[in-house]
């Protein structure tokens, strides 16, 4: 994630000019101070644009809370293989989600600073190898105190440990939060999987492709999903039964397993391996 990209900033100097010009121009007809009020704009937009930039500067200026730091240090073993600009540049992208995310508690749950790390560095970890990404700025993560159901009640009988919206919150078990990052090599993470919806919800609903993916592998990673998800249903797959449910649930188990299980994942599914790195940028196991 980056404070402000350069395509960002263009467009906002762009559309100042226009709308400067625009109103300048338009003014100039009945009034002498027309191009006095389309400079107004122009600086008015301008002024507009810079908002955002300027709250995550001063978010990734601020130092990672200590609960934080110290979450990261004992439940993330990636993290601390990495340098040192890359654990700046992985801690900035926390200090962003964990500013700009909005974090709730349902039926009592109290929202604790270790819960918000957990989801801040899923989604660190996703864009780690893609600093040029985005998630949604303004996403709100609701905590449940276990397993809920379709109605979003809790009984007895709820399957649900998490589930991610395209308009709407992120709801995760805070049961399954915590055993989430707690054995961070079984390939089952309720926080990536659900992350991973996010960047699949880029297209109008989740289709197993993700709209970052490179148009031209569409066809490819169609073919590959299929064949890995027959894999799973006749038991010759390392992932779980859910990850053939459809191909938006293989994604989001895939992409489980390629963070937390990775050496397994490549030795035993080059092809989805390899095919997952080229999509992050990034290989988990160095």
């Amino acid at each position: 994630m980056q404070v402000a990209s350069r395509s960002f900033i263009v467009y906002r100097v762009v559309l100042a000019l226009i709308l400067g010009i625009g109103v300048g121009i338009t003014c100039e007809l009945v009034t002498p101070i027309g191009w006095l009020a389309g400079f107004a704009v122009g600086v008015v937009v301008i002024a507009l644009s810079i908002r955002k930039p300027l709250r995550r500067l001063q978010s990734v200026r601020q130092p990672l809370p200590p609960e934080a730091a110290e979450w990261l240090e004992r439940f993330l073993p990636l993290y601390r293989r990495l340098d040192a600009a890359a654990r700046e540049r992985f801690e900035n992208d926390m200090k962003i989600v964990l500013n700009e995310w909005t974090y709730e508690g349902v039926e009592g749950v109290e929202v604790t600073a270790e819960m918000k790390a957990g989801v801040a560095a899923g989604a660190a970890l996703l864009l780690h190898g893609r600093p040029d990404w985005e998630l949604p700025r303004h996403q709100t993560i609701l905590f449940y105190p276990d397993r809920f159901d379709l109605d979003y009640l809790l009984d007895d009988e709820a399957a649900f440990d998490g589930m991610a919206h395209q308009q709407g919150p992120i709801i995760l078990s805070s049961v399954a939060l915590q055993e989430s990052w707690e054995d961070p090599e079984d390939g089952d993470n309720v926080v990536l999987h659900e992350l991973a919806h996010l960047l699949d919800y880029e297209n109008e609903f989740a289709d197993g492709v993700p709209s970052l993916i490179d148009r031209g592998s569409t066809v490819a990673w169609r073919d590959l999903v299929r064949k890995e998800m027959w894999r799973i249903r006749h038991r010759r797959s390392m992932l779980r039964n859910y990850g053939a449910t459809n191909p938006a649930e293989f994604f989001a188990v895939a992409v489980e397993n390629f963070f937390e299980r990775p050496g397994q994942m490549a030795e035993r599914h080059p092809e989805l391996f390899a095919a997952l790195k080229a999509f992050f940028s990034l290989d988990p196991r160095s």
